[in-house]
C-alpha cells in the first residue's frame, strides 16, 4: 500500500480535517435555506435523477445508461443535468410554490467551479414576476451568508460584500461598459452574425470562422463580462438576447430579449432564473433547433420529453430558478473550489484542483 502522507485523498482523515469545518458550514447553509423556503410556504420535493431526456441544451452533455426490464428488452435513459422537466410537472399537477436540493449530473465538466455531480437547488413560483425572483435571490444569499457567520463572500482575489443589495445590471448596459459593443443597436440593426463577429474581435475576442452567433455571445460574456460582475455587491444580470432565452418567455415590451436573468458573486456565476416558458409549441421548436446544432457540433443529440411539452399546456405562469448550491457553499467559504466543498467529492480530491 502506498504511503497516505501527503495524499490529497478525500477521505483521508488529515484532509477530511482540514475540510470539515467547511462541511459543517454547508450544512449549516443548506438547513438554513431550508428553513426559509418552508417559513415562505415552499414545498420541497425529491425529483428522479433518472429520465427519458436529460434536457435539450445544445452544450450540455449527460450521461447516459439503459434500463433493462425483466424481458431484458433495453430502454435508453438519462442522469438529468438539471430537476426542471420534473419540477415543471409538479407544477403543472398543481403545486405552487416548490423546491428541491438535486444531485444533478453533467458529464465533460470538471475544474473549480464545475464537477461531473453536484447539488442545484431549484425552487419555482406560480403567478410570480422576475421582480420576485430579485428578491428570492437577495434574501437567499443574505441567509446563507449568515448561516455561514460570514459577512463576505470571496473567491481568490474578489471579495463581494454579502449584505448588499443586489444590483440588477442589464447584459446590453454591461456589454457597453466592459465590451465597448453597443448590444442595443447591434441587435435593432437585425443581429447579423457577421456584424456581431467584427465587434468582438474589435474588443479582443477570438471569433472562428464556425462560431454562431450564440458562440461570439458567450464568449464576450465569459471573457469581458463576468469578471467585472459581483465584485462589490451580488450582481444580477438581466434582459438576455431572444437567442439565448433557452426556457423563458420573451420580454413582452421587447422581443429582442428575454426574461433572463442570472445572479453572479466574485465573478462567478451562480444562479441561472427565469419567466418560465409556457406555450410548448414555441419550446419544442427551441428544442429541436438546439438538437440540430448539437448534432452539428458533437454528432448527437437527445430526445425530447413528450411529457413535459404536455405539462407545459396546463402548467400555470411562474419563475423558477436554478443556484448552483456548491458554488454558494465554496464562495461563502473561501474556498478554493467546489470539490471541498462537497462531502464526497468525485475522484481523487486533488485531481480537482
Amino acid at each position: 500500500m502506498a504511503d497516505c502522507a501527503g495524499t490529497s485523498h478525500w477521505w483521508h482523515p488529515s484532509v477530511h480535517g482540514d475540510r470539515r469545518p467547511i462541511l459543517l458550514a454547508r450544512n449549516e447553509m443548506k438547513r438554513a435555506i431550508r428553513v426559509w423556503f418552508e417559513n415562505q410556504g415552499f414545498v420541497e420535493v425529491d425529483t428522479a435523477c433518472l429520465q427519458v431526456s436529460p434536457g435539450n441544451e445544445t452544450h450540455i452533455h449527460a450521461f447516459q445508461t439503459d434500463v433493462i426490464r425483466p424481458d431484458e428488452r433495453a430502454t435508453a435513459a438519462y442522469l438529468h443535468t438539471s430537476p426542471e422537466f420534473a419540477c415543471k410537472k409538479l407544477l403543472a399537477a398543481g403545486e405552487s410554490s416548490l423546491f428541491t436540493f438535486a444531485p444533478v449530473f453533467r458529464n465533460r465538466e470538471r475544474g473549480r467551479l464545475h464537477a461531473p455531480e453536484f447539488t442545484m437547488l431549484e425552487w419555482y413560483r406560480a403567478h410570480e414576476s422576475i421582480d420576485r425572483l430579485l428578491v428570492d435571490c437577495e434574501t437567499i444569499v443574505r441567509v446563507a451568508a449568515q448561516a455561514a457567520n460570514v459577512s463576505e463572500f470571496r473567491h481568490g482575489p474578489a471579495i463581494c460584500s454579502a449584505r448588499s443589495a443586489v444590483l440588477r445590471v442589464t447584459v446590453a448596459d454591461a456589454f457597453a461598459q466592459f465590451a465597448e459593443i453597443d448590444l442595443d443597436a447591434h441587435l435593432s440593426g437585425g443581429g447579423a452574425r457577421g456584424e456581431f463577429g467584427d465587434l468582438a474581435m474589435r474588443a479582443g475576442i477570438r471569433v472562428a470562422d464556425d462560431d454562431t452567433w450564440s458562440d461570439i455571445f458567450s464568449r464576450v460574456l465569459t471573457e469581458r463580462i463576468e469578471p467585472h460582475l459581483g465584485l462589490n455587491c451580488p450582481v444580477l444580470l438581466t434582459h438576455y438576447p431572444a437567442s439565448e432565452a433557452a426556457l423563458a418567455c420573451l420580454d413582452p415590451d421587447d422581443h429582442r430579449f428575454a426574461q433572463r436573468a442570472e445572479l453572479y458573486i466574485c465573478g462567478v456565476e451562480v444562479a441561472n432564473g427565469f419567466v418560465e416558458l409556457t406555450d410548448a409549441n414555441e419550446q419544442r421548436m427551441r428544442f429541436e433547433r438546439a438538437m440540430a446544432e448539437r448534432e452539428r457540433i458533437y454528432g448527437d443529440r437527445y430526445p425530447i420529453d413528450e411529457e413535459f411539452l404536455a405539462a407545459l399546456e396546463i402548467m400555470p405562469p411562474a419563475i423558477g430558478c436554478a443556484l448552483g448550491f456548491d458554488r454558494l457553499v465554496m464562495l461563502a467559504t473561501g474556498a478554493p473550489g467546489v470539490a471541498q466543498v462537497m462531502w464526497t467529492p468525485h475522484g481523487p480530491f486533488g485531481s480537482d484542483l
